[in-house]
């Protein structure tokens, strides 16, 4: 390990060698000749030699090489997401990495909540090991609600202290989606804790408050909450970027904001909006893309182009106090993405630390190596008695949570005693699967579809308990059986058959398997799911696994019970 002044010396002779290719006097290691790129600080579309020395822009203007290319696209500077849950992609970091470095992305900032509340702070642990070196910086913010509201039941219960040793590690940028808005309001002591540590470390804090309006708001963001991704319709993002909140606009698998949103990408509001997925399945990351989708989209939807890539890049860098990167200017990190224009966004070439690391083809890379004991832990999370048909017996008047389409919001559609599949009510179940307790929160669901058989999933945001749903106790039981006996997945099934399924071996989120594998068995089990009358409109596991989290209106089941959002009570 290097001593301090040994750092410096390095530092000192890397800037010598910096500035040397920036003042012409030595040639320098790579220059992107005539290259038209994008300076997303005076927003214009430029014209110069880009010079990269040692993984930095030394110099943009009149320079030489060693070698030489001349891009013939648009260069930007590198794609940030700013933030994705990487467990959603269902696959290994590593696998993740294959599917976005080939759309420009050469940065994310991820929450590792999921993995978090199922393994605790083991999961951080993995998911840091898991994204080590990686052709991708993988950035981390701290799980802020393990689980999100003391009303519900995850693997782990983290505090601030818990957490509070992860601020070291350089990679670590702040704390995640205080998703607890109604703790922060209401001076839950525990929840002003860890924002305060994290302010305490120097750090960035994220929101995540939909609907939060009025003196509320003011409340939630002088706190110290600095962002919100959550926000599905102008008025609500202006009201939040006026109070000095920088707005992610989401565009990812449950939940697009993007269309009501683009208008945002115009002059002055431009410069507090970043651009995030939050959730990305693989079909979406393999035949859509990753940010330089929503690029596409939202020109599309009438935003101005150069400001949209700002968002992508330099207002990212920015907020997340990344000074090193987002732009294409002298002394930041060589992380640039080609593309054929600024309205399709095709990809032509990406670098990473100023290494051609896309091309056409994606340059090879091995996946980092994980502690076998902590990769053990992740594969046998499961504590689940036997589940029978008996476990999910109706008993009484229950709430029903309507669903909404193409939104991860609910309705509170009133009570009923009985599932009526003709008139789509169905059960539905969430069981703890971390600590063996038995506990099952019971109660039915609306809008969903399906009209025989059941779906199953151990995706079932924030705490990953065991979620089912069904038109019948025999095939819901089987279902969860099934899920218990894959280590976790997603299971569709019909008559005490398996229609299709996914297995998800670590920690019940992700697979090992390649990432067209686990799409192909991913797109079968969905149209299993169709097949037994699920709305086509919705995703039959990404929607259903948001059905349990109890921070977003109005109905949703816990293992404890049915919450009313709103009150944070048990009805």
């Amino acid at each position: 390990m290097r001593t301090f002044m040994e750092d410096l010396k390095s530092r000192i002779e890397q800037k010598k060698r910096l500035i040397d290719v920036a003042a012409g006097r030595v040639p320098a290691e790579l220059v992107l000749k005539d290259a038209q790129y994008v300076n997303v600080y005076s927003g214009e579309l430029l014209r110069g030699d880009i010079a990269i020395e040692g993984g930095r822009i030394a110099g943009v203007g009149s320079y030489t090489g060693k070698q030489e290319l001349h891009p013939e696209g648009i260069v930007c500077p590198g794609l940030m997401d700013a933030h994705i849950h990487l467990e959603s992609s269902l696959v290994s970091p590593a696998e993740f990495v294959k599917a976005v470095v080939p759309h420009g992305t050469t940065a994310v900032v991820t929450d590792p909540h999921e993995i978090t509340n199922v393994m605790g702070t083991d999961g951080i642990e993995f998911m840091l090991q898991a994204t080590e070196g990686l052709p991708l910086d993988v950035f981390f913010m701290l799980p802020s609600c393990v689980p999100s509201t003391p009303l519900d039941e995850a693997g782990a219960e983290l505090d601030w202290q818990a957490v509070d040793r992860f601020y070291e590690n350089p990679r670590v940028l702040g704390l995640a989606e205080m998703m607890n808005a109604f703790g922060v309001v209401h001076n839950d002591e525990a929840v002003l804790a860890k924002i305060a540590a994290a302010e305490a470390h120097g750090k960035c804090v994220d929101g995540h408050a939909p609907g939060l309006s009025g003196s509320e708001l003011s409340a939630y963001v002088g706190a110290g909450v600095g962002s919100d991704h959550e926000c599905s319709e102008p008025g609500e993002a202006m009201e939040k970027l006026r109070r000095g909140q920088y707005i992610m606009i989401r565009d990812g698998t449950a939940a697009r904001n993007l269309e009501a949103l683009a208008p945002l990408l115009h002059g002055r509001a431009a410069e507090r909006c970043l651009l995030c997925t939050d959730d990305k399945h693989p079909i979406d990351l393999l035949e859509k893309g990753h940010i330089d989708y929503i690029l596409r989209e939202a020109v599309r939807f009438g935003a101005d182009p150069i400001a949209a890539v700002t968002a992508a890049t330099k207002g990212c860098a920015q907020y997340f106090r990344l000074y090193d990167r987002g732009a294409v200017a002298p002394g930041l990190l060589a992380d640039l993405t080609v593309f054929d224009d600024l309205e399709h966004f095709r990809v032509q070439q990406v670098f990473k630390n100023g290494l051609l690391c896309y091309d056409g083809t994606l340059a090879e890379f091995s996946a980092p190596e994980i502690d076998p004991a902590l990769r053990e832990k992740a594969q046998n999370t499961f504590r689940v008695a036997h589940i029978e048909a008996a476990d999910f017996a109706e008993n009484g008047m229950q709430g029903i949570i309507g669903m909404v389409p193409g939104q991860i919001v609910s309705t509170d559609n009133g009570r009923t005693d009985h599932a009526d599949p003709e008139n789509d009510i169905l059960r539905i179940a969430v069981i703890e699967r971390h600590h063996g307790t038995g506990h099952i929160g019971l109660g039915y669901i609306q809008g969903y579809g399906l009209r025989r058989g059941a779906v199953a999933t151990s995706i079932s945001h924030d705490s990953h308990n065991l979620i089912v749903v069904g038109a019948n106790a025999e095939d819901m039981a089987f279902a969860a059986r099934r899920i218990v006996e894959n280590r976790g997945g997603i299971t569709v099934v019909d008559g005490g058959k398996v229609l299709g399924e996914v297995a998800l071996e670590i920690a019940g989120l992700m697979s090992d398997t390649d990432l067209r594998e686990v799409n192909a068995r991913l797109e079968a089990a969905k149209d299993a799911a169709y097949s037994l009358g699920v709305g086509r409109g919705i995703d039959p596991f990404m929607t259903l696994s948001f059905m349990s989290l109890p921070v977003i209106p109005t109905l949703r089941l816990t293992t404890k019970g049915m919450v009313d959002v709103l009150t944070q009570q048990f009805v």
